[in-house]
């Protein structure tokens, strides 16, 4: 997701990974607190944008670009716009990745079970530092890069995933990760540790809008003087 806000001193750059995988259950619960959350950003300036990169097993896609929405606000005292259309283009997402997980299960091997349970979480790095770095290119400004994520870690995506966090490092691009599993996720621990961004995996979904209002909605500039949660043993482990 990219915030642009005329009285910050760097650009933001946030991207939300959202994955049903694992979750499936809480996922209603979790995407309205996204969505009061990405919509309490658009509130804080008429000019500020999301961007949203949805992540599925076998795909990953931009869902939602607030700079192409002709009206991002409330109509006639209802919902956002942006609730309904970001809603939309999920629903729509999940359909496409289901059926080409359906198209792959079958050009398997009859005798093979399914192995597939995590998300392309190299997929939508890649993505999201794509679109951070053309705006650093053009605006000459920090960025900041945040993942949203309920699926497992997948160990054939480790070369991927280390590339892109080496990319976002040496670009100087903070890797924030909200993490809702059962476990740690070891891969996101290690991109916000590498990166100097923050993990935090929320104990309590009822707090999840707390958590990303408070947490993950600073600045770059704030975080000089704020105490925010700290990475405490960090799995380094290849997979």
């Amino acid at each position: 997701v990219t915030l642009h806000h005329p009285e910050w001193e760097r650009e933001r750059g946030w991207q939300f990974k959202w994955c049903p995988v694992g979750w499936s259950a809480e996922s209603p619960f979790v995407a309205s607190k996204v969505l009061s959350f990405l919509n309490s950003i658009l509130l804080l300036n008429q000019i500020n944008q999301i961007v949203v990169i949805a992540t599925g097993c076998n795909s990953c896609d931009y869902v939602y670009d607030s700079s192409l929405s002709t009206n991002p606000g409330i109509e006639n005292g209802k919902l956002p716009a942006l609730c309904s259309e970001l809603l939309k283009k999920l629903e729509d997402f999940v359909t496409r990745d289901e059926q080409l997980n359906k198209q792959q299960s079958q050009s398997q091997s009859q005798s093979l079970p399914p192995t597939t349970t995590s998300s392309l979480l190299s997929g939508s790095l890649s993505m999201a530092l794509c679109c951070i770095l053309i705006l650093i290119l053009i605006l000459i400004m920090m960025q900041l890069l945040s993942i949203l994520c309920g699926s497992s870690d997948g160990p054939e995506q480790y070369v991927a995933i280390m590339n892109s966090i080496f990319s976002a490092q040496r670009s100087m691009v903070p890797i924030d990760s909200c993490y809702i599993g059962s476990n740690n996720s070891a891969f996101l621990q290690q991109a916000s540790y590498i990166t100097g961004g923050v993990y935090q995996k929320p104990q309590q979904l009822d707090g999840l809008f707390q958590y990303l209002s408070t947490v993950f909605a600073t600045d770059l500039h704030s975080r000089t003087f704020l105490q925010l949660p700290k990475s405490v043993g960090v799995d380094f482990r290849a997979s």
